[in-house]
């Protein structure tokens, strides 16, 4: 059983700093990624940050050089440093890994409940 579980989501004035904790939890033959997703009402779930075990790291457009991801491979811990907050920030943030749990299945996604951020003054 796979479970994911973020954590650190609040209330946010514009230009301060959050951070977000996922935590993947369960028996794995290998965690690929993680990444952090967000969701605005009536927006489409967007991409925000993605990093692999060998190392690679991409963000969005729109948060490149605010948000920083870090992971620690050995404790399947993904977090998302947020920085120079906006209100267009504000959103349902998603924790999402990419997990073989054999080695003979190939990678799924897992998908967090979310951490609502919102940015406002």
């Amino acid at each position: 059983q796979v479970q994911l579980v973020e954590s650190g989501g609040g209330l946010v004035q514009p230009g301060g700093s959050l951070r977000l904790s996922c935590v993947a939890s369960g028996r794995f033959f290998s965690v690929n990624a993680m990444a952090w997703y967000r969701q605005a009402p009536g927006s489409e779930r967007e991409l925000i940050a993605r990093a692999t075990s060998s190392g690679s790291i991409n963000y969005a457009a729109s948060v490149q050089g605010r948000f920083t991801i870090s992971r620690d491979n050995a404790k399947n811990i993904v977090d998302l440093l947020m920085d120079s907050l906006k209100p267009e920030d504000t959103a349902l943030y998603y924790c999402n890994a990419e997990i073989q749990q054999t080695m003979i299945q190939l990678a799924r996604n897992y998908w967090g409940q979310g951490t609502q951020v919102t940015v406002s003054s």
